[in-house]
């Protein structure tokens, strides 16, 4: 891993009335690069994202999921919160402006309504697994509290004519139930714009996949967004 340091950033949360503390990781080296993960200390402990913030030369910030089933479920206050409070923050701490958001499951989910809801300063998307819940597929889903709030915005981003494009990839297990919903999505999102992969790889919905997908993918699409890396 390169040389670097770790810190914790408070980052208040207004529109939530509350606050998160997060952990970043920052090269030795000035950039301009930030790679954001929800979920970020497990995504860390289980998916080791600093070797390749580290390799990308890039800042990483851990986000804690706070009220996660609430906030990751197409929340519109999670959003504002995120983009028009977090990243400037980290902006002006960081001096970044180069944002890849990094998400799996409902955390996918939210990286992605953050994006199309506040898109300036999003220069990708590392998307995994993401719980893009539609009724045809996911009927298992539907006792979970926020089922409806989710299935009202995948509908509306899927029958969007154009979204604000970035660089996306998408990554999700053979044998996962949300294999369906994922490739619906990144049909969509390719339709609108979008670069999209979607890896489908071995594996279900848990960690080792997740963390079995990183390496090419993550790389490749940080590679997209920041082409100084190729």
């Amino acid at each position: 891993m390169g040389a670097g340091r770790w810190r914790r950033v408070r980052l208040p949360l207004p529109a939530l009335h509350t606050a998160v503390t997060a952990r970043v990781w920052s090269p030795d080296q000035d950039t301009d690069r930030l790679l954001l993960a929800h979920d970020g200390p497990e995504y860390q402990r289980r998916g080791g994202l600093a070797e390749h913030a580290a390799g990308a030369g890039c800042h990483l910030v851990l986000l804690p999921p706070g009220q996660r089933d609430e906030w990751y479920s197409a929340c519109d206050p999670y959003a504002e919160a995120l983009a028009l409070d977090v990243l400037p923050r980290l902006r002006s701490r960081l001096g970044v402006h180069r944002v890849v958001g990094a998400g799996v499951s409902l955390g996918a989910l939210a990286m992605l309504h953050a994006q199309r809801c506040h898109p300036a300063g999003f220069a990708g998307l590392f998307l995994q697994s993401g719980s893009f819940f539609q009724p045809r597929h996911d009927r298992q889903e539907f006792g979970f509290r926020r089922w409806s709030r989710i299935v009202r915005y995948v509908r509306r981003v899927l029958t969007t004519g154009r979204g604000p494009a970035v660089p996306t990839t998408m990554t999700c297990g053979a044998a996962e139930e949300n294999l369906a919903n994922n490739r619906d999505m990144a049909v969509a999102l390719r339709r609108q714009g979008y670069p999209v992969r979607l890896a489908v790889g071995p594996g279900g919905h848990d960690w080792p996949a997740w963390r079995a997908a990183l390496d090419p993918h993550l790389t490749t699409l940080l590679g997209d967004a920041w082409p100084e890396l190729r």
